[in-house]
C-alpha cells in the first residue's frame, strides 16, 4: 500500500482577455486529497468532506479523470482517493479542475510518474468535460503546472507556461452563489464582431507581453474583456459595484473568474491587494450577500505533496 496527500490547488481562468485560453494558479486556496494504491484494480471515491459530491468514481470529475489516466497506463493496480473539499463547487475558481488535477497528479506520482506533469493535462480535462461539458484546460493547466499558463492550442494540445511577474498578487471575492460552467457557457454567443475580436487579440497580446517584461502598466491597459464579461457580469450581484471599488483603490485590473461568481482582481504588490480586499469586503458587505474575500500570491508551483 502506498499513501500519498496533495494540496490541489485553485485557479483563476480566462484573466479577462484570454477566454479559455488563460489561467493563474494560486497559492493559498486549495483543497486536500489523499490517493491510495490498492491490490484492487480500478478508482474507488471512499470519501468527500466539505461538499455534497458524487461518491460514484464516473459521476465525479476526480473519477472521470483518474479513470482515463488508468485506461492509458494499464497498471496492476487501483487507487482509493479521498478529497476534502475547501473550494466550493460553482464557485469560479476551479473546483472541479483541483479535483481533476489532484487526482492525476497522485497517481501518476503512485506510479513513479511515467508522464510528465504537462502529459496530464489532457486526462484532467476530461473530469473538467464532467463537470461543464467542455474539455477546456485553462484551470486544469496551471493546477498541474502553476503560474501562468496559455493554451496555444487544442488541436493537438499545446500549452505555454508564462512568467509570474514577482509583485503579482490577486485579490478574489467570493460571493455566495452558485453559477454553473455549463449554463454560463450557454450565455455566449457563437459568432462575435470583428471589432470586437481584434481588441481581444491585442489584450491578450499585450496582457502576455506586460508579464514577459513586468510591464505592470501595459498589464493594467490589457486587463479589458469586450467578449464575454457584458454577458456574464449581470449575473453577479454586485459586479459593477467590486469592479470600480478595486479600479479605484489601486488595481492593475478586475474581471470574472472563470465563468463566475468569483470576481477577481491583480494587483501590483501584496500591500495593494490587501487595500483593494478591504475595500471589496467594505463595500459589498453593504449589499448584505453573503462572501469570502482571498488574498494570494500566484503559485509557482501547481498540485503539491504535503507531508504527513
Amino acid at each position: 500500500m502506498k499513501r500519498i496527500r496533495l494540496f490541489c490547488p485553485a485557479t483563476v481562468a480566462n484573466v479577462s482577455c484570454g477566454f479559455d485560453v488563460l489561467g493563474l494558479c494560486l497559492d493559498t486556496i486549495g483543497d486536500e486529497m489523499i490517493v491510495t494504491q490498492t491490490p484492487q484494480k480500478g478508482i474507488r471515491i471512499s470519501g468527500i468532506t466539505g461538499a455534497d459530491l458524487p461518491l460514484k468514481a464516473t459521476q465525479n470529475v476526480a473519477g472521470v479523470a483518474a479513470m482515463a489516466l488508468l485506461k492509458a497506463l494499464q497498471p496492476d493496480c487501483g487507487f482509493d482517493i479521498v478529497i476534502h473539499k475547501k473550494i466550493k463547487a460553482g464557485s469560479g475558481i476551479g473546483s472541479s479542475a483541483a479535483s481533476a488535477a489532484g487526482a492525476v497528479f497522485g497517481i501518476n506520482v503512485l506510479l513513479g510518474n511515467p508522464l510528465s506533469v504537462k502529459e496530464l493535462i489532457p486526462f484532467a480535462m476530461k473530469g473538467e468535460a464532467l463537470a461543464s461539458g467542455n474539455e477546456h484546460a485553462d484551470n486544469v493547466a496551471p493546477a498541474l503546472l502553476g503560474g501562468f499558463t496559455l493554451i496555444r492550442g487544442y488541436e493537438p494540445l499545446d500549452v505555454v507556461s508564462l512568467p509570474v511577474p514577482s509583485e503579482l498578487y490577486v485579490a478574489v471575492i467570493h460571493p455566495q452563489i452558485e453559477l454553473k460552467t455549463s449554463e454560463m457557457r450557454a450565455v455566449l454567443p457563437s459568432e462575435i464582431p470583428l471589432k470586437k475580436a481584434i481588441s481581444q487579440w491585442g489584450n491578450l497580446g499585450g496582457l502576455i507581453a506586460g508579464l514577459y517584461t513586468d510591464d505592470y502598466e501595459l498589464i493594467r491597459r490589457s486587463l479589458h474583456d469586450p467578449i464575454v464579461e457584458p454577458l456574464r457580469s449581470g449575473f453577479i450581484p454586485g459586479f459593477d459595484l467590486i469592479q470600480e471599488t478595486a479600479l479605484y483603490s489601486g488595481a492593475l485590473g478586475a474581471g470574472i473568474s472563470g465563468s463566475g461568481p468569483s470576481v477577481f482582481t491583480l494587483n501590483k504588490s501584496l500591500k495593494t491587494a490587501q487595500k483593494v480586499a478591504l475595500a471589496i469586503h467594505y463595500k459589498y458587505t453593504e449589499l448584505g450577500i453573503p462572501f469570502e474575500v482571498y488574498i494570494s500570491p500566484i503559485a509557482t508551483k501547481g498540485v503539491q505533496l504535503i507531508n504527513d
